[in-house]
């Protein structure tokens, strides 16, 4: 990874929604306003079980419906040391990060924060894979990459 540039991972649990998106989402922000090339963003999962797996297929529709390009994507899993080429570690909820204090370890986790955090919210980025409501998952995404977006620049 370039040093230069400014390093996102979005993290959520299979990597597959919400963390996907916000990578989707993010890229594009950073893409139409012609600074694509001062960032680096992924998107990693706290466990193995969607590993290999591209974008879950309701997620990858509310993007193209939105007119968000789809990155290239095969969900994985964080390692331990990682954190260590990413500014900012974003997760989706809570339980991303008492994952990720597990995986990283408890003193690793400065750069580690959950996106609605950016626009003020304590809440979480509901999980689509059980709510099936990918619009609200989506609009809350959106609220806070360029809550996120506005901070970093």
């Amino acid at each position: 990874m370039a040093k230069d540039r400014i390093r996102i991972l979005f993290v959520c649990h299979g990597n597959i929604c919400r963390s996907t998106m916000a990578q989707c989402v993010m890229q594009h922000m950073v893409d139409s306003r012609g600074i694509g090339g001062r960032f680096t963003i992924d998107s990693v999962a706290t466990t193995n079980e969607e590993i290999g797996m591209p974008i879950y297929p309701p997620a990858r529709e509310k993007l193209k419906a939105e007119g968000v390009p789809i990155v290239p994507h095969r969900a994985r899993r964080i390692q331990a040391g990682e954190q260590a080429g990413w500014d900012y570690i974003i997760c989706m909820d809570e339980e991303n990060i008492r994952h990720l204090r597990r995986i990283l370890g408890p003193e690793n986790m400065g750069k580690v924060r959950k996106l609605l955090s950016y626009v003020g919210e304590s809440g979480d980025v509901a999980d689509p894979w059980y709510t099936g409501n990918f619009d609200a998952t989506y609009n809350d995404v959106v609220r806070g990459c360029e809550a996120l977006l506005a901070s970093v620049c």
